[in-house]
C-alpha cells in the first residue's frame, strides 16, 4: 500500500537527488573554474620563426635579383634616366624574381605584426603600443606587397615601350617599398620597444636600441623632401629587421605574476578560488 506522501509528491521527482541538488551544482560550478584558464597561453606562431622567415625572403629578393642581373642592383628612381631603362630593359627576370620574393616576405611580415599585438595583449599590455605595432605592421607588409606588384608590372615587354610609364612606376615602387614600407616598419618597432621596456618584458638596453631604430626608420620620410636623406631608408630597414627577429625571440609567451609564478597551462586546475588577487590581478603592469 503507498503511504499518501508519496501519492502527493510530484511525478518523477527524486526527493534525494533534490536534497543533494545544491551539492551537485556547487561542484559543477567548482569544476568549471579550471575551464577559466589565462589567455597567456594563446601565443600563436613562433615569432621568432616568423621574422627570421619575412627577412630571408626580403634579402633573398635583393641577393638573388642581383645574380641574375649580373651583379647590378635595383636602380635608384634620382639616378640617371638612361639608367633606369637599361635596367628595366636587360633585366626582366631579375625585377619578376625580386617582385616574387618580396611579395611572399610581405605575408610573414603581415602574421608577425597579427601575432606580437596578441602576445602583448595576452601579456597584459592595455596602451596603445600593441595597436599602434599592428597597425605599423600591416601598413608596413601593405606597401611591400604594393612595391612587389609595382615591380612585377616594370617587368612586362609592353610597359618597357613606355619611358615615361617606366619612371611613373618605379617611382611609386620606390615610394612604396622604400619610404613608405620603412616608415611604417618603425611603427612596428616602437610598438613592441615601448611596452616591452615599460613593463619590463624585454632587456631594457634592447628595449633601448629599438626606439633608436624606430627613431631612424621615421626619419625616412625626409626622403621624400631630401634625396640625400636615401641613405636612412637602408639603415633603418635593415635595423629593424635584425630588432624584430630578435625581438622574436626575447618576447615571452607568459608573465609571471604578482607571486613571481607563471599561469597555468591550458586545461591545468586553478588552485586560487575566482575572486582571489591571484585569480584577477590587478597590477599595474596590465595597464602599460
Amino acid at each position: 500500500m503507498t503511504a499518501p506522501a508519496d501519492r502527493n509528491a510530484p511525478a518523477g521527482r527524486n526527493v534525494s537527488t533534490d536534497r543533494n541538488a545544491p551539492a551537485d551544482r556547487n561542484t559543477s560550478a567548482d569544476q568549471a573554474v579550471p575551464a577559466r584558464t589565462p589567455r597567456q597561453n594563446e601565443a600563436g606562431p613562433p615569432l621568432g620563426i616568423l621574422g627570421v622567415v619575412f627577412t630571408a625572403l626580403f634579402l633573398a629578393g635583393i641577393v638573388v635579383a642581383a645574380v641574375v642581373a649580373g651583379g647590378e642592383f635595383f636602380p635608384s628612381p634620382f639616378g640617371s634616366p638612361d639608367v633606369i631603362l637599361a635596367y628595366f630593359h636587360d633585366h626582366q627576370d631579375a625585377v619578376r624574381v625580386s617582385a616574387f620574393l618580396q611579395f611572399a616576405a610581405s605575408v610573414p611580415m603581415a602574421i608577425y605584426a597579427a601575432t606580437v599585438s596578441a602576445r602583448l595583449r595576452n601579456l597584459g599590455i592595455r596602451a596603445p603600443g600593441a595597436t599602434i605595432g599592428l597597425v605599423g605592421g600591416a601598413l608596413a607588409a601593405v606597401m611591400l606587397t604594393l612595391s612587389a606588384l609595382l615591380c612585377w608590372v616594370l617587368s612586362r615587354p609592353e610597359v618597357l615601350a613606355e619611358p615615361a610609364l617606366v619612371r611613373a612606376l618605379q617611382d611609386l615602387a620606390f615610394v612604396t617599398g622604400g619610404t613608405g614600407h620603412v616608415v611604417f616598419l618603425g611603427l612596428l618597432v616602437a610598438g613592441v620597444a615601448v611596452p616591452g621596456w615599460l613593463a619590463g618584458l624585454l632587456p631594457r638596453p634592447f628595449a633601448l636600441a629599438g626606439l633608436v631604430v624606430a627613431l631612424v626608420a621615421e626619419l625616412g620620410t625626409l626622403t621624400l623632401l631630401v634625396p640625400g636623406t636615401a641613405v636612412l631608408l637602408p639603415a633603418g630597414r635593415f635595423t629593424a629587421l635584425a630588432w624584430l627577429v630578435a625581438a622574436g625571440f626575447l618576447l615571452p609567451r607568459t608573465r609571471a605574476n604578482r607571486s613571481g609564478t607563471r599561469p597555468a597551462s591550458a586545461g591545468s586546475p586553478v588552485a586560487s578560488p575566482v575572486g582571489s588577487p591571484a585569480a584577477s590581478p590587478t597590477s599595474k603592469e596590465t595597464t602599460l
